[in-house]
């Protein structure tokens, strides 16, 4: 029975037998002698995503009084659901999330505490997932933004747009009207200055 520790675009954490390419966590908010969810969905605001392998440490899931292990399909995938990287295990990837969310957003020798606040600000409204207003084309997007349409969240990708699920993406036709901005404003800045992102292969087989 697969525990419930995986994250979706929407930042909901479900129970599927796909792992993916990232780990991360939200802090602790699971109990170690379950292996189950506690009613929280975060006990920080630094919702960080790590890298699967790192110096060759190994984590039994969830039977720690640590850390709660947290799984995404891929970075697009952790970026839109709120998470940035993190500063410990990935952190060539956190500097240059970093320079680029302060030349996105036009702002100098901020500290990831900084950002961290600004991103609580954006994931969040009374405590589920904040959409925002999608304010250029869908084809003006950069690779790796995610957008939700209805109850389904989609990569944009050259100007396309994919149906994210547990196992991957896959292209859709369907036409988008009213569909609003999965990742949070602030990360989606620092993609258009430079930050570039791992996306899933199946984003390029589907493209």
């Amino acid at each position: 029975m697969p525990l419930q520790n995986r994250v979706t675009p929407t930042g909901d954490i479900i129970a599927t037998p796909h792992r993916g390419m990232f780990t991360g966590n939200r802090g602790i908010i699971h109990d170690p002698a379950t292996k189950t969810l506690l009613k929280k969905r975060w006990s920080t605001p630094a919702w960080l995503t790590c890298t699967c392998e790192f110096r060759g440490r190994h984590r039994e899931v969830m039977a720690q009084r640590s850390w709660t292990e947290l799984f995404f399909l891929d970075e697009a995938t952790a970026l839109a659901a709120g998470h940035r990287p993190c500063f410990y295990c990935r952190r060539d990837d956190a500097n240059r999330f970093r320079s680029a969310w302060e030349k996105g957003n036009r702002v100098h020798n901020v500290r990831m505490h900084d950002i961290d606040t600004v991103l609580h600000h954006e994931r969040l409204d009374q405590g589920r997932k904040r959409l925002h207003a999608l304010l250029v084309p869908l084809d003006q997007l950069p690779d790796g933004a995610m957008v939700q349409q209805g109850e389904e969240s989609f990569l944009v990708v050259q100007g396309r747009a994919l149906l994210w699920s547990p196992a991957g993406y896959v292209a859709d036709a369907r036409e988008f009207e009213g569909a609003q901005l999965l990742t949070p404003p602030s990360t989606l800045r620092a993609m258009n200055a430079g930050y570039e992102i791992t996306m899933h292969p199946s984003a390029q087989n589907a493209a």
